[in-house]
């Protein structure tokens, strides 16, 4: 329990430093990725109480101790309760998460907010769903110990709910840790970039680069060819109708003959 109270803090302290930070120069394209840096702390913390639930689960199995199974069932119902309530409560704000405190704008297409994920909102609700799902075990575990003398059910539990957990702060690690790495698959921003550079008369995108700067935020450097191309803003403007996409780089080059045009290497989404 009190690893997740630490871990709630490491949330709430995330989004305290990047709100503080959100004009520091010294962050090129913003604060976004703090959260993420603190979901991918998180998922390591996470994966330590995995590990201390099995090792001390184990040491049960093979020398298993007295249990005051009254006081022990009321500790488990409480925690339960609170932990189950503190779940929906981060469940409902993880399913609605606020914008990044360093997105400039937020277009709509289609009447709907685009697809992202708060890993540090995400790592706070799945230390609670951790407890709650430890709390439930030792409430199933406990039962069956009173009802029928089943002691070694708190062990196992033990190494159930560790198991899950375990798998938990995997997934976690595994998302959070592309997005600070720039390993996402930005396909559908990115084929969408092109349709509209494209569209235009004689135009050819030669290098296109799509990352992530934040939960709902993204930037991208777009590297065009034309034979008479418009001024840069021009294409910023045209590229504003995407949601997320906050920072927009044109690298415009003049192209006068068929020798200079070549095939475009498909895109990398960086």
């Amino acid at each position: 329990m009190a690893s997740h109270v630490g871990a709630l803090g490491l949330s709430a302290a995330a989004y305290r430093i990047a709100r503080h930070r959100a004009g520091d120069t010294r962050f090129t394209f913003g604060t976004g990725k703090i959260p993420a840096l603190a979901g991918y702390t998180s998922a390591l913390l996470l994966g330590v109480v995995a590990g201390w639930i099995a090792w001390e689960s184990v040491q049960r199995l093979f020398v298993p101790l007295a249990i005051h199974y009254a006081e022990a069932m009321a500790v488990a119902a409480l925690g339960l309760a609170v932990n189950l309530a503190s779940a929906w409560l981060l469940g409902h704000h993880h399913d609605h998460p606020a914008p990044d405190a360093d997105a400039s704008r937020r277009s709509r297409v289609h009447g709907e907010p685009p697809a992202h994920v708060d890993h540090n909102l995400k790592a706070a609700y799945l230390h609670v769903l951790a407890d709650a799902l430890t709390s439930m075990l030792a409430v199933a575990a406990l039962g069956g110990g009173i009802l029928f003398g089943w002691r070694m059910l708190d062990p196992l539990m033990g190494l159930a709910g560790a198991a899950v957990v375990g798998r938990w702060a995997w997934g976690l690690a595994r998302d959070s840790g592309n997005v600070l790495l720039d390993a996402e698959d930005h396909g559908a921003v990115t084929a969408e970039i092109l349709g509209i550079i494209e569209a235009e008369p004689d135009h050819q995108i030669a290098d296109l680069h799509v990352w992530r700067i934040g939960a709902a935020s993204r930037a991208c450097i777009v590297s065009l060819v034309a034979p008479a191309p418009r001024p840069t803003e021009h294409y910023r403007r045209m590229l504003s109708v995407i949601p997320g996409l906050d920072h927009v780089t044109v690298e415009v080059s003049v192209c006068r003959n068929d020798g200079c045009r070549q095939v475009r290497e498909e895109p990398r989404p960086d």
